[in-house]
């Protein structure tokens, strides 16, 4: 496989907006720019959901040592701080002819539209290839089989993720492929999803819509205290502050459910189409009433409903930050469209998804329509202090 083998083109205008975004789309701001060092918490999960978004994972080639993950990770996050900052990783000029640049040039001129790039560990990174076993991450396993589960080892897994989100799509693109291409003598790229259109909401920005129509993520995690309680590790010796990142490629099958009728689609979610509401309520944050009947003595939102599997009253209080995109790779075998959800999760303990998963994958009125094609599931380091990288506490 090649150092950054990507789908379908966006074929999008980082100018315009997206129409998931046209009400908060005074609040974009190209110029804005995160710091990657000194954090209390890593870049790109917690930051507001930025408009596009690339995930790829990378295996490290056959015969690297422990010192090559060492000097990659090394390099990545210095990268990383200065791809943040909108700064080119190295000259884009040689000064030679017969030089090659060390960055490829295409986000000269950019800002830095919000970009975050986050670095993940995958379990097999803690194999017996680096001998890494003794700083596995206490939850770090894959992910077991789940009910939901059509999963292809292409579209899987993985020794290392990059999660590169930002406001402009070039900007997006030209991280993904710097990163990529430093790294092309360790690793190769294990599989990509180049997401668009937000499917998640951080705190004060409008529900984005899904592929299917619907608001998602109405319920995210978005105060403090619930990402103290749910998202971010604590005495967890040296990813104290990280957290775990489970990904799921998740596909749509887009005609058949456009030839539904609405009503179902909402039975279905549990929600208003056009608003968002549940179907219990009137607005879109109204508290589900899940115990509500109908005139006729039937629960008013379906117990299998997509939002009452996944709500947190039904699950024992688990919540888990959303933070996924829509993505489409075109047209696939069968001449339709092959498009759906990038679904990016963080918790501090797996299980909290595996529990909500299980009962999804099982019951969900959804899963007419939805197949779970790719998985992962990596650490997430806590953010490095200025002349320090991410994982280093793993080499000493």
């Amino acid at each position: 496989m090649g150092a950054l083998a990507v789908g379908a083109s966006w074929g999008m205008d980082a100018s315009r907006s997206h129409p998931a975004d046209a009400a908060d789309k005074d609040a974009i701001d190209l110029t804005t720019q995160y710091p990657f060092y000194d954090q209390a918490e890593p870049a790109g999960i917690r930051t507001p959901p930025q408009r596009y978004s690339i995930f790829m994972t990378f295996d490290l080639v056959d015969g690297s040592l422990r010192t090559d993950l060492q000097s990659l990770l090394a390099r990545w996050t210095a990268a990383s701080a200065q791809l943040m900052r909108a700064e080119p990783i190295g000259q884009v000029q040689p000064s030679s002819d017969a030089g090659v640049g060390q960055d490829t040039g295409e986000a000269l001129g950019l800002d830095a539209a919000s970009l975050t790039v986050t670095i993940g560990l995958g379990p097999s990174i803690f194999d017996d290839r680096f001998g890494l076993a003794d700083k596995r991450p206490a939850l770090l396993r894959r992910l077991p089989k789940l009910p939901s589960d059509n999963l292809t080892p292409e579209t899987s897994d993985g020794d290392l993720s990059v999660q590169v989100c930002a406001d402009d799509p070039q900007v997006c693109y030209h991280a993904i492929r710097n990163l990529a291409r430093m790294a092309r003598d360790t690793v190769q790229t294990r599989w990509t999803v180049m997401g668009f259109g937000r499917a998640s909401a951080g705190k004060g920005q409008q529900t984005p819509r899904n592929l299917f129509g619907f608001k998602d993520g109405t319920r995210n995690i978005s105060t403090g205290a619930d990402f103290d309680k749910y998202v971010w590790l604590k005495d967890a010796d040296w990813m104290t502050g990280g957290t775990y990142q489970v990904v799921r490629k998740i596909e749509m099958n887009i005609e058949t459910w456009d030839a539904d009728r609405v009503s179902d689609q909402e039975h279905i979610f549990g929600r208003g189409k056009t608003h968002g509401e549940p179907l219990s309520g009137s607005v879109e944050h109204d508290t589900p009433r899940f115990a509500a009947k109908g005139k006729d003595g039937e629960a008013i939102i379906a117990p299998t409903s997509h939002i009452a599997l996944a709500a947190h009253e039904n699950n024992g209080g688990i919540k888990i930050l959303r933070r996924g995109y829509n993505y489409t790779d075109g047209i696939n075998e069968f001449g339709q469209l092959d498009a759906g959800l990038l679904f990016v999760c963080y918790q501090n303990d797996p299980a909290h998804f595996v529990q909500l998963q299980r009962k999804l994958g099982a019951a969900d009125l959804l899963n007419e329509y939805v197949k779970h094609v790719g998985s992962g599931l990596f650490a997430i380091p806590p953010s490095p202090k200025t002349g320090h990288y991410i994982g280093e506490q793993l080499f000493t």
